[in-house]
Protein backbone atom coordinates (compact mmCIF):
# COMPACT_ATOMS: atom_id res chain seq x y z
CA UNK A 1 0.00 0.00 0.00
CA UNK A 2 1.56 3.52 -0.95
CA UNK A 3 0.22 5.41 1.81
CA UNK A 4 0.44 4.83 5.20
CA UNK A 5 -2.75 6.68 6.29
CA UNK A 6 -5.69 5.97 4.98
CA UNK A 7 -8.35 9.00 4.65
CA UNK A 8 -12.07 7.79 3.46
CA UNK A 9 -13.94 31.76 45.35
CA UNK A 10 -16.89 30.50 46.94
CA UNK A 11 -19.14 32.62 49.50
CA UNK A 12 -18.84 31.90 52.98
CA UNK A 13 -21.98 29.57 53.57
CA UNK A 14 -24.74 30.70 55.83
CA UNK A 15 -25.43 29.01 59.40
CA UNK A 16 -28.31 26.80 59.36
CA UNK A 17 -31.35 28.55 60.25
CA UNK A 18 -32.82 25.59 62.40
CA UNK A 19 -30.97 23.52 65.01
CA UNK A 20 -29.10 20.47 63.59
CA UNK A 21 -30.82 17.08 64.54
CA UNK A 22 -27.63 15.13 64.24
CA UNK A 23 -24.08 15.73 63.73
CA UNK A 24 -22.72 15.95 60.70
CA UNK A 25 -19.63 14.61 59.85
CA UNK A 26 -16.81 17.30 58.12
CA UNK A 27 -14.83 15.33 55.17
CA UNK A 28 -11.49 17.10 55.58
CA UNK A 29 -10.01 19.02 52.87
CA UNK A 30 -6.38 20.13 54.17
CA UNK A 31 -3.67 20.57 51.20
CA UNK A 32 -2.63 17.10 51.95
CA UNK A 33 -5.88 15.24 51.43
CA UNK A 34 -6.36 17.47 47.81
CA UNK A 35 -3.96 15.20 46.27
CA UNK A 36 -5.31 13.06 43.15
CA UNK A 37 -4.22 9.78 45.09
CA UNK A 38 -6.10 10.70 48.24
CA UNK A 39 -9.26 12.48 46.46
CA UNK A 40 -9.54 8.74 44.47
CA UNK A 41 -9.62 6.93 47.55
CA UNK A 42 -12.38 8.91 49.22
CA UNK A 43 -14.50 9.08 45.48
CA UNK A 44 -14.05 4.94 45.39
CA UNK A 45 -15.57 4.65 48.61
CA UNK A 46 -18.88 7.60 47.78
CA UNK A 47 -19.63 7.40 43.98
CA UNK A 48 -20.78 3.88 42.49
CA UNK A 49 -18.04 2.28 39.75
CA UNK A 50 -20.46 2.24 37.31
CA UNK A 51 -19.89 6.42 36.74
CA UNK A 52 -16.55 5.74 34.99
CA UNK A 53 -13.69 8.83 34.78
CA UNK A 54 -11.20 8.20 31.91
CA UNK A 55 -8.59 10.70 33.94
CA UNK A 56 -7.38 9.57 37.47
CA UNK A 57 -6.87 13.49 38.13
CA UNK A 58 -9.13 15.92 39.96
CA UNK A 59 -9.76 19.04 38.33
CA UNK A 60 -8.77 22.41 40.42
CA UNK A 61 -9.31 25.54 37.59
CA UNK A 62 -9.74 25.61 34.12
CA UNK A 63 -9.33 28.08 31.59
CA UNK A 64 -10.27 28.15 27.78
CA UNK A 65 -8.54 24.74 25.81
CA UNK A 66 -5.97 24.05 29.70
CA UNK A 67 -7.00 22.29 32.60
CA UNK A 68 -4.87 21.97 36.51
CA UNK A 69 -5.64 19.29 38.52
CA UNK A 70 -5.54 20.20 42.27
CA UNK A 71 -1.77 19.37 42.20
CA UNK A 72 -1.43 21.85 39.86
CA UNK A 73 -0.47 20.04 36.92
CA UNK A 74 -1.45 21.70 33.87
CA UNK A 75 -3.02 19.63 30.88
CA UNK A 76 -4.61 20.54 27.17
CA UNK A 77 -8.28 20.01 26.67
CA UNK A 78 -8.80 17.93 23.69
CA UNK A 79 -11.86 16.41 25.52
CA UNK A 80 -13.76 19.87 26.34
CA UNK A 81 -16.23 18.02 28.68
CA UNK A 82 -17.37 15.44 25.92
CA UNK A 83 -17.93 18.14 23.16
CA UNK A 84 -19.73 20.87 25.73
CA UNK A 85 -17.03 23.33 25.53
CA UNK A 86 -17.17 24.57 22.18
CA UNK A 87 -16.38 28.11 23.77
CA UNK A 88 -14.14 26.94 25.77
CA UNK A 89 -13.61 26.58 29.91
CA UNK A 90 -15.33 29.66 31.93
CA UNK A 91 -15.53 31.98 28.86
CA UNK A 92 -15.52 35.48 29.93
CA UNK A 93 -19.14 36.44 28.49
CA UNK A 94 -20.72 33.29 29.14
CA UNK A 95 -19.50 33.40 32.70
CA UNK A 96 -20.83 37.04 33.24
CA UNK A 97 -24.15 36.04 31.89
CA UNK A 98 -24.38 33.70 34.38
CA UNK A 99 -23.45 35.36 37.27
CA UNK A 100 -26.02 38.78 36.15
CA UNK A 101 -28.58 35.89 35.93
CA UNK A 102 -27.89 34.93 39.60
CA UNK A 103 -27.96 38.79 40.82
CA UNK A 104 -31.73 38.39 39.77
CA UNK A 105 -33.36 34.93 40.43
CA UNK A 106 -32.22 31.24 39.63
CA UNK A 107 -35.15 29.52 39.54
CA UNK A 108 -39.16 30.05 39.53
CA UNK A 109 -39.93 26.38 37.22
CA UNK A 110 -40.85 27.76 34.01
CA UNK A 111 -44.38 25.91 34.59
CA UNK A 112 -44.97 28.37 37.64
CA UNK A 113 -43.75 31.63 37.05
CA UNK A 114 -42.31 31.97 33.45
CA UNK A 115 -39.33 33.91 32.69
CA UNK A 116 -37.70 35.88 29.76
CA UNK A 117 -34.31 34.09 29.65
CA UNK A 118 -36.27 30.88 28.68
CA UNK A 119 -38.78 32.48 25.67
CA UNK A 120 -35.32 34.38 24.68
CA UNK A 121 -33.38 30.95 24.00
CA UNK A 122 -35.98 29.40 22.77
CA UNK A 123 -36.79 31.80 20.04
CA UNK A 124 -32.53 31.58 18.98
CA UNK A 125 -32.58 28.09 18.31
CA UNK A 126 -35.85 28.50 16.26
CA UNK A 127 -33.92 31.20 14.20
CA UNK A 128 -30.62 29.03 14.19
CA UNK A 129 -32.18 25.89 12.84
CA UNK A 130 -32.42 24.78 9.00
CA UNK A 131 -35.53 25.14 7.44
CA UNK A 132 -37.94 28.45 7.04
CA UNK A 133 -41.38 26.61 8.63
CA UNK A 134 -42.55 28.39 11.86
CA UNK A 135 -40.70 26.65 14.82
CA UNK A 136 -40.85 26.03 19.13
CA UNK A 137 -39.05 25.10 21.25
CA UNK A 138 -38.86 22.93 24.27
CA UNK A 139 -36.10 23.47 27.43
CA UNK A 140 -34.69 20.76 29.52
CA UNK A 141 -31.84 19.64 31.38
CA UNK A 142 -29.85 16.98 30.15
CA UNK A 143 -29.50 15.26 26.18
CA UNK A 144 -31.53 12.31 27.35
CA UNK A 145 -34.23 14.52 28.85
CA UNK A 146 -34.51 16.37 25.20
CA UNK A 147 -34.39 12.68 22.98
CA UNK A 148 -37.56 11.46 25.18
CA UNK A 149 -39.18 14.43 24.67
CA UNK A 150 -38.62 13.93 20.99
CA UNK A 151 -40.07 10.43 20.83
CA UNK A 152 -42.78 11.53 23.11
CA UNK A 153 -43.49 15.05 20.88
CA UNK A 154 -43.19 12.57 17.84
CA UNK A 155 -45.87 9.43 18.97
CA UNK A 156 -48.19 12.27 20.09
CA UNK A 157 -47.84 14.42 16.97
CA UNK A 158 -48.36 10.40 14.42
CA UNK A 159 -50.41 8.59 16.99
CA UNK A 160 -47.85 5.62 16.38
CA UNK A 161 -45.67 4.17 18.58
CA UNK A 162 -42.55 3.13 16.46
CA UNK A 163 -39.43 4.26 16.48
CA UNK A 164 -35.99 3.67 14.47
CA UNK A 165 -32.90 3.94 15.35
CA UNK A 166 -29.36 3.10 14.04
CA UNK A 167 -27.05 0.49 14.59
CA UNK A 168 -23.97 2.21 16.38
CA UNK A 169 -26.03 5.30 17.27
CA UNK A 170 -25.54 7.31 20.99
CA UNK A 171 -28.57 8.60 22.74
CA UNK A 172 -28.46 8.68 26.17
CA UNK A 173 -28.57 6.61 29.44
CA UNK A 174 -32.30 6.23 30.66
CA UNK A 175 -34.26 2.86 30.20
CA UNK A 176 -35.86 4.68 26.79
CA UNK A 177 -32.87 6.33 25.04
CA UNK A 178 -30.77 2.56 25.76
CA UNK A 179 -33.53 0.84 24.29
CA UNK A 180 -32.41 3.13 21.02
CA UNK A 181 -28.82 3.42 21.97
CA UNK A 182 -27.02 0.97 19.73
CA UNK A 183 -24.10 0.15 21.67
CA UNK A 184 -24.04 -2.86 24.67
CA UNK A 185 -21.03 -2.27 26.42
CA UNK A 186 -20.58 -0.46 28.58
CA UNK A 187 -24.56 1.45 28.32
CA UNK A 188 -27.07 -1.56 28.19
CA UNK A 189 -25.07 -4.29 30.21
CA UNK A 190 -27.26 -6.21 32.46
CA UNK A 191 -30.14 -3.54 32.12
CA UNK A 192 -32.36 -4.97 29.69
CA UNK A 193 -35.25 -5.15 29.12
CA UNK A 194 -35.54 -2.15 27.07
CA UNK A 195 -39.25 -0.65 25.83
CA UNK A 196 -40.76 -2.48 23.05
CA UNK A 197 -41.21 -0.72 19.14
CA UNK A 198 -37.93 0.16 18.76
CA UNK A 199 -36.09 -1.19 16.08
CA UNK A 200 -32.17 -1.04 14.83
CA UNK A 201 -31.53 -0.33 11.15
CA UNK A 202 -28.42 -0.57 9.79
CA UNK A 203 -25.57 2.33 9.85
CA UNK A 204 -23.76 2.85 6.46
CA UNK A 205 -19.91 2.00 7.30
CA UNK A 206 -17.08 2.02 4.60
CA UNK A 207 -15.24 0.29 7.58
CA UNK A 208 -17.67 -2.65 7.72
CA UNK A 209 -18.38 -3.03 4.43
CA UNK A 210 -21.87 -1.65 4.55
CA UNK A 211 -23.03 0.87 1.41
CA UNK A 212 -25.70 3.25 1.32
CA UNK A 213 -27.49 0.82 -0.59
CA UNK A 214 -27.10 -1.71 2.08
CA UNK A 215 -28.12 0.69 4.63
CA UNK A 216 -31.27 1.48 2.99
CA UNK A 217 -32.16 -1.91 1.94
CA UNK A 218 -32.09 -2.76 5.38
CA UNK A 219 -34.35 0.09 6.31
CA UNK A 220 -36.60 -1.40 3.93
CA UNK A 221 -36.14 -5.31 5.13
CA UNK A 222 -36.86 -3.91 8.24
CA UNK A 223 -40.31 -1.97 7.07
CA UNK A 224 -41.23 -5.48 6.00
CA UNK A 225 -40.16 -7.99 8.77
CA UNK A 226 -40.45 -6.21 12.23
CA UNK A 227 -41.47 -2.21 11.78
CA UNK A 228 -44.56 -1.19 10.04
CA UNK A 229 -44.20 1.78 8.55
CA UNK A 230 -47.62 2.93 9.13
CA UNK A 231 -47.19 2.48 12.76
CA UNK A 232 -43.27 3.98 12.67
CA UNK A 233 -43.59 7.67 14.53
CA UNK A 234 -40.28 8.62 13.76
CA UNK A 235 -36.53 7.28 12.42
CA UNK A 236 -33.77 9.02 14.82
CA UNK A 237 -30.17 9.74 13.43
CA UNK A 238 -27.00 11.62 14.87
CA UNK A 239 -25.72 13.55 11.76
CA UNK A 240 -21.74 12.25 12.92
CA UNK A 241 -21.88 9.42 14.84
CA UNK A 242 -20.59 10.50 18.60
CA UNK A 243 -19.50 7.29 20.76
CA UNK A 244 -20.27 5.21 17.74
CA UNK A 245 -17.16 6.70 16.14
CA UNK A 246 -17.48 9.99 15.12
CA UNK A 247 -18.35 8.98 11.51
CA UNK A 248 -20.88 11.47 9.45
CA UNK A 249 -23.93 10.10 7.74
CA UNK A 250 -23.44 10.03 4.08
CA UNK A 251 -25.36 13.49 2.48
CA UNK A 252 -27.41 10.96 0.11
CA UNK A 253 -28.47 8.52 3.02
CA UNK A 254 -29.57 11.38 4.90
CA UNK A 255 -31.32 12.50 1.70
CA UNK A 256 -32.79 8.81 1.23
CA UNK A 257 -33.98 8.74 4.67
CA UNK A 258 -36.08 12.79 4.28
CA UNK A 259 -37.65 10.73 1.02
CA UNK A 260 -38.47 7.92 3.18
CA UNK A 261 -39.82 9.70 6.24
CA UNK A 262 -42.11 11.86 4.07
CA UNK A 263 -43.32 9.13 1.70
CA UNK A 264 -44.19 7.50 5.20
CA UNK A 265 -45.37 9.75 7.14
CA UNK A 266 -42.82 9.40 9.75
CA UNK A 267 -40.85 12.19 11.76
CA UNK A 268 -37.03 12.80 10.95
CA UNK A 269 -35.37 13.74 14.42
CA UNK A 270 -31.64 14.95 14.06
CA UNK A 271 -29.92 14.23 17.24
CA UNK A 272 -27.42 17.57 17.70
CA UNK A 273 -26.54 16.51 20.74
CA UNK A 274 -22.76 16.19 20.16
CA UNK A 275 -22.74 17.80 16.53
CA UNK A 276 -24.31 20.74 17.39
CA UNK A 277 -23.47 24.43 17.52
CA UNK A 278 -20.20 24.51 15.68
CA UNK A 279 -18.72 21.36 15.82
CA UNK A 280 -18.71 21.01 12.49
CA UNK A 281 -18.57 24.12 11.18
CA UNK A 282 -22.08 24.75 11.02
CA UNK A 283 -24.71 25.05 13.62
CA UNK A 284 -25.88 21.89 13.25
CA UNK A 285 -24.29 19.14 11.16
CA UNK A 286 -27.38 18.09 9.28
CA UNK A 287 -27.04 21.36 7.29
CA UNK A 288 -24.28 20.01 5.61
CA UNK A 289 -26.46 17.26 3.31
CA UNK A 290 -29.29 19.85 2.96
CA UNK A 291 -32.13 18.05 4.74
CA UNK A 292 -34.63 20.06 7.18
CA UNK A 293 -35.39 17.01 10.15
CA UNK A 294 -38.67 17.90 11.45
CA UNK A 295 -37.47 17.86 15.29
CA UNK A 296 -33.84 18.79 16.55
CA UNK A 297 -32.34 17.45 20.36
CA UNK A 298 -29.64 19.57 21.38
CA UNK A 299 -27.36 20.02 24.22
CA UNK A 300 -23.78 19.93 25.31
CA UNK A 301 -21.80 23.02 24.07
CA UNK A 302 -25.43 25.02 23.74
CA UNK A 303 -24.35 26.69 27.07
CA UNK A 304 -20.77 26.62 27.27
CA UNK A 305 -20.76 23.91 30.17
CA UNK A 306 -23.90 24.81 32.01
CA UNK A 307 -26.85 22.27 31.69
CA UNK A 308 -29.58 22.51 29.71
CA UNK A 309 -30.67 20.36 26.57
CA UNK A 310 -33.47 21.05 24.41
CA UNK A 311 -35.97 20.17 21.17
CA UNK A 312 -36.22 22.18 18.35
CA UNK A 313 -38.99 21.78 15.86
CA UNK A 314 -41.82 22.33 13.36
CA UNK A 315 -44.66 24.31 15.31
CA UNK A 316 -47.47 22.61 14.41
CA UNK A 317 -45.56 19.12 16.11
CA UNK A 318 -44.36 20.76 18.67
CA UNK A 319 -47.74 22.02 19.88
CA UNK A 320 -49.07 18.01 19.66
CA UNK A 321 -48.56 17.93 23.04
CA UNK A 322 -51.37 19.31 25.91
CA UNK A 323 -50.62 21.85 28.16
CA UNK A 324 -48.89 20.14 31.11
CA UNK A 325 -47.77 17.01 28.90
CA UNK A 326 -43.90 18.58 28.51
CA UNK A 327 -41.69 20.49 31.07
CA UNK A 328 -39.76 19.27 34.33
CA UNK A 329 -38.68 21.55 37.46
CA UNK A 330 -35.43 22.75 36.05
CA UNK A 331 -35.98 22.46 32.19
CA UNK A 332 -34.47 25.88 30.85
CA UNK A 333 -32.67 26.81 34.42
CA UNK A 334 -32.61 30.67 33.85
CA UNK A 335 -28.64 31.02 35.12
CA UNK A 336 -28.40 28.17 32.18
CA UNK A 337 -30.74 29.75 29.42
CA UNK A 338 -28.70 33.40 30.02
CA UNK A 339 -25.16 30.59 29.59
CA UNK A 340 -26.51 29.78 26.35
CA UNK A 341 -27.79 33.00 24.99
CA UNK A 342 -24.38 34.22 25.39
CA UNK A 343 -22.50 31.07 24.22
CA UNK A 344 -24.42 31.44 20.98
CA UNK A 345 -23.44 34.96 20.96
CA UNK A 346 -19.85 33.63 21.11
CA UNK A 347 -19.84 31.12 18.03
CA UNK A 348 -21.41 33.99 16.30
CA UNK A 349 -19.27 37.17 16.86
CA UNK A 350 -15.92 35.44 17.41
CA UNK A 351 -16.27 33.31 13.74
CA UNK A 352 -16.44 29.74 15.53
CA UNK A 353 -17.84 28.04 12.70
CA UNK A 354 -15.35 29.55 10.15
CA UNK A 355 -12.88 28.26 13.01
CA UNK A 356 -14.24 24.80 13.47
CA UNK A 357 -14.02 24.36 9.83
CA UNK A 358 -9.86 25.83 9.74
CA UNK A 359 -9.22 23.57 13.26
CA UNK A 360 -10.37 20.60 10.87
CA UNK A 361 -8.33 21.10 7.96
CA UNK A 362 -5.09 21.71 10.87
CA UNK A 363 -6.01 18.61 12.85
CA UNK A 364 -6.23 16.59 9.35
CA UNK A 365 -3.09 17.44 7.79
CA UNK A 366 -1.26 16.99 11.18
CA UNK A 367 -2.46 13.77 11.80
CA UNK A 368 -1.59 12.39 8.71
CA UNK A 369 1.60 13.64 8.63
CA UNK A 370 2.57 12.02 12.49
CA UNK A 371 0.80 8.66 11.82
CA UNK A 372 2.57 8.46 8.23
CA UNK A 373 5.90 9.44 10.39
CA UNK A 374 5.38 7.69 13.83
CA UNK A 375 3.11 4.66 12.86
CA UNK A 376 3.07 3.38 9.49
CA UNK A 377 0.34 1.26 8.05
CA UNK A 378 -1.47 1.86 11.69
CA UNK A 379 -3.75 5.33 11.52
CA UNK A 380 -6.72 3.30 9.61
CA UNK A 381 -9.00 6.14 8.99
CA UNK A 382 -9.02 10.42 9.57
CA UNK A 383 -12.81 11.05 9.50
CA UNK A 384 -15.35 13.61 10.71
CA UNK A 385 -16.57 17.27 9.70
CA UNK A 386 -15.17 20.30 10.88
CA UNK A 387 -13.31 20.30 13.93
CA UNK A 388 -15.72 17.19 14.92
CA UNK A 389 -12.96 14.51 13.79
CA UNK A 390 -11.65 10.84 14.83
CA UNK A 391 -9.12 8.92 14.20
CA UNK A 392 -9.15 5.14 14.23
CA UNK A 393 -6.38 3.16 14.70
CA UNK A 394 -5.38 -0.84 13.31
CA UNK A 395 -3.05 -3.43 13.86
CA UNK A 396 -1.97 -3.43 10.62
CA UNK A 397 -3.39 -2.57 7.10
CA UNK A 398 -3.33 -5.79 5.70
CA UNK A 399 -5.97 -7.10 8.38
CA UNK A 400 -7.62 -3.32 9.40
CA UNK A 401 -7.86 -5.31 13.31
CA UNK A 402 -9.22 -2.73 15.98
CA UNK A 403 -6.62 -1.69 18.07
CA UNK A 404 -8.29 -1.12 21.34
CA UNK A 405 -5.09 -1.55 23.38
CA UNK A 406 -3.30 1.12 20.99
CA UNK A 407 -5.80 3.71 21.80
CA UNK A 408 -5.94 3.40 25.47
CA UNK A 409 -2.04 3.27 25.33
CA UNK A 410 -2.00 6.86 23.69
CA UNK A 411 -4.48 8.44 25.89
CA UNK A 412 -2.46 7.20 28.64
CA UNK A 413 0.73 8.20 27.76
CA UNK A 414 -0.68 11.72 26.62
CA UNK A 415 -2.12 12.11 30.08
CA UNK A 416 1.09 11.77 31.84
CA UNK A 417 2.36 14.22 28.90
CA UNK A 418 -0.28 16.49 30.06
CA UNK A 419 -3.05 16.18 27.17
CA UNK A 420 -6.27 14.67 27.86
CA UNK A 421 -7.96 12.57 25.01
CA UNK A 422 -10.96 10.07 24.51
CA UNK A 423 -11.90 7.71 22.63
CA UNK A 424 -15.06 6.35 20.75
CA UNK A 425 -15.85 3.67 18.04
CA UNK A 426 -17.79 0.26 18.70
CA UNK A 427 -14.19 -1.19 19.01
CA UNK A 428 -12.81 1.45 21.25
CA UNK A 429 -9.84 1.92 18.79
CA UNK A 430 -10.42 5.72 17.86
CA UNK A 431 -9.31 8.67 19.19
CA UNK A 432 -11.71 12.22 18.75
CA UNK A 433 -11.20 15.67 18.74
CA UNK A 434 -13.22 17.71 21.17
CA UNK A 435 -11.30 20.61 21.63
CA UNK A 436 -12.41 24.12 21.72
CA UNK A 437 -12.92 25.53 18.85
CA UNK A 438 -11.33 28.95 20.99
CA UNK A 439 -8.49 27.31 21.11
CA UNK A 440 -5.16 29.18 20.00
CA UNK A 441 -3.39 28.25 16.81
CA UNK A 442 0.07 27.85 19.78
CA UNK A 443 -2.47 25.35 22.25
CA UNK A 444 -3.08 23.15 19.01
CA UNK A 445 -0.17 22.25 18.36
CA UNK A 446 1.16 21.98 21.90
CA UNK A 447 -1.14 19.32 22.23
CA UNK A 448 -0.55 17.63 18.74
CA UNK A 449 3.04 17.83 19.98
CA UNK A 450 2.28 15.67 23.01
CA UNK A 451 -0.07 13.38 20.69
CA UNK A 452 2.99 12.73 18.62
CA UNK A 453 5.21 12.15 21.51
CA UNK A 454 2.27 10.09 23.06
CA UNK A 455 1.85 7.80 20.08
CA UNK A 456 5.67 6.99 19.83
CA UNK A 457 5.57 6.15 23.59
CA UNK A 458 2.90 3.63 22.90
CA UNK A 459 3.87 2.12 19.85
CA UNK A 460 7.43 1.50 21.31
CA UNK A 461 5.58 0.11 24.26
CA UNK A 462 3.52 -2.33 21.91
CA UNK A 463 6.54 -3.38 20.59
CA UNK A 464 8.65 -3.75 23.30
Amino acid sequence: MASTVKTPAAKKPRKPRVAKARKIAVVSTTPAEQSNAALLARREAAVPRGVASAAPVFAERAENAELWDVEGKRYIDFAGGIAVLNTGHRHPSVVAAAKAQEDKYTHTSFQVVPYEPYVALAEKLNALAPGDHAKKSLLVTTGAEAVENAVKIARAATGRPGVIAFTGGYHGRTLLTLGMTGKISPYKKDVGPFPSDIFRAPFPSVRDGITVEDALTGLQNLFLTDAQPDRVAAIIIEPVLGEGGYTPVPFEMMQALRQICDEHGILLIADEIQAGFGRTGTWFAIEHSGVVPDLITVAKSMAGGYPIAGVIGRADIMDAMAPGGLGGTYGGNPVACAAALAAIEAIESEGLLARSLEMGETFRARFAEIGARVAPYRMWDIRGLGAMLAVEFVTDFETATPDAALVKSICAHALKRGLILLACGMQGNALRIMVPLTASDEIIAEGMAIFEAALADAVAEQAA
